[in-house]
């Protein structure tokens, strides 16, 4: 019998291993993008985060007829009006990467006290299969916007965001403690269930 497979809708590296390690102890063959060739181009085009979970996963799951997760991610910023929002990876632009997002969000953030720099982590993710979508979930995760990068771990603006309880960004708290309450971290709990109940 051939091993029930997740393709998980994404290029990103550091977010497939981070996904990786929250759905730990499924009985599941989990791949990406990375593992397929000739596969559809996802234009993320929602207004939400669950519309582009949602379209990751149908896409794929359409052309592949295989079980598939898409994920849509990023930060709310208050004092910016929610922004980046859906367009936080690519936050500055063409070729963005993740220290010229940092340093956007830094740019526009100039003068705002600690206390201000409200902020939280949304995260969205959907099952589908070649008959249509299983279900939708999100996650959600409260900190600060930091003045200067913290800590090595984690991707995007993990440097920057600081978990009051701790005093801590998450990159200085490492992965052990964000994967037990991050925004990810609580999207795939659910994801896991239905995962379970679908296996």
């Amino acid at each position: 019998m051939r091993s029930k497979e997740l393709i998980v809708a994404t290029k990103n590296k550091k977010k497939l291993e981070e996904i990786k390690a929250i759905l730990k102890g499924l009985d599941l063959k989990i791949t990406s993008l990375l593992d397929y060739k000739g596969l559809p181009e996802i234009i993320e085009d929602g207004e939400t985060f669950a519309e582009n979970a949602i379209k990751k996963a149908t896409t794929i799951a359409n052309h592949t007829g295989r079980l598939v997760m898409g994920e849509d991610s990023g930060l709310e910023v208050k004092a910016l009006g929610m922004k980046p929002g859906i367009y936080s990876a690519r936050y500055s632009g063409k070729g963005a990467t993740d220290k010229k997002n940092n340093l956007k969000l830094l740019k526009e953030l100039k003068g705002v006290p600690l206390k201000e720099r409200v902020a939280r982590y949304q995260c969205a993710a959907a099952l589908a299969d070649a008959n249509g979508v299983i279900g939708v979930v999100s996650g959600k995760c409260y900190g600060l916007i930091g003045f200067k990068p913290k800590g090595s771990c984690g991707f995007g603006y993990d440097p920057f965001f600081i978990i009051e309880k701790y005093g801590k960004t998450f990159g200085e708290l490492g992965t052990e403690i964000k994967h037990k309450m991050s925004h990810r971290y609580k999207a795939l709990k659910k994801i896991k269930v239905l995962l379970r109940k679908i296996l």
